[in-house]
């Protein structure tokens, strides 16, 4: 397949760091099961593998099928978590219009990152840790949400260029309707792919609002909303009296 050869290619130019587990083995009969040990282990200790069970063997795949490619299709929104080497963890938000994140095969996402604050937290983390967990929820229509668990690689424009012939016409469509505040992509190589249920998920009304993807405008990106920009911070040093 081109785009686990691609993936494959780009992960070898970096070598990762990866975070030390503590945790036990997992048992035999564990090991060909999706999760971690720690929740196998909590599924144990807390009475819920008859559940766990079931929702792997109902619920979890590790693909992308056509009922979850159409849902990713549709929404504008999604939130990405990551951690570095050290398992220092962050969450981030993206979003763009619909069609935003482009499913290029079952095993393979590619979603734009635009010009931002600069501060690179996600990719930091991408760099030294390539272990991404995505969620999707659609507030607005289904009230369901969507997991998508994989490995993530920063793939520049040019990279992505190499393989134009590849993409199908609606990808190079959009990709050249972008611009220059589309500054990089990150390709995601899925490993697990499952439901969040709506139980919990509101149902919310869209309201008007002009985007400007990639600007720099303080105001339109919130400007200092949260009033910390006076604060003291501890990484940085205090002013001697001189001003030095």
């Amino acid at each position: 397949m081109i785009w686990t050869s691609l993936y494959r290619r780009l992960v070898r130019k970096v070598k990762h760091r990866t975070v030390d587990s503590t945790q036990p083995e997992k048992p035999d009969f564990e090991k060909d099961l999706p999760g971690s040990t720690g929740e196998h282990h909590l599924q144990e200790k807390y009475g819920t593998r008859k559940r766990a069970l079931s929702f792997y063997h109902n619920q979890m795949l590790d693909r992308l099928n056509e009922t979850m490619i159409h849902f990713i299709a549709r929404q504008e929104m999604m939130f990405i978590a990551t951690a570095d080497g050290q398992g220092e963890c962050d969450n981030s938000f993206r979003a763009g219009l619909p069609g935003f994140v482009q499913v290029l095969d079952e095993k393979h996402l590619l979603y734009p990152e635009y010009r931002g604050n600069g501060v690179m937290a996600s990719l930091g983390n991408i760099r030294e840790n390539p272990h991404m967990g995505i969620l999707f929820i659609d507030f607005f229509d289904t009230a369901v949400g969507l997991h998508v668990n994989g490995k993530a690689h920063i793939v520049e424009k040019e990279e992505l260029l190499a393989h134009f012939s590849h993409l199908s016409s609606a990808i190079q469509q959009y990709i050249f309707s972008q611009g220059k505040k589309l500054e990089r992509w990150v390709l995601i190589e899925v490993e697990e792919a499952y439901i969040h249920c709506s139980k919990h998920i509101p149902r919310l009304s869209k309201l008007p609002k002009e985007m400007d993807w990639g600007t720099d405008d303080p105001v339109k990106k919130g400007g200092d909303y949260f009033q910390a920009k006076n604060e003291s911070r501890p990484w940085v040093r205090k002013r001697s009296q001189n001003g030095k």
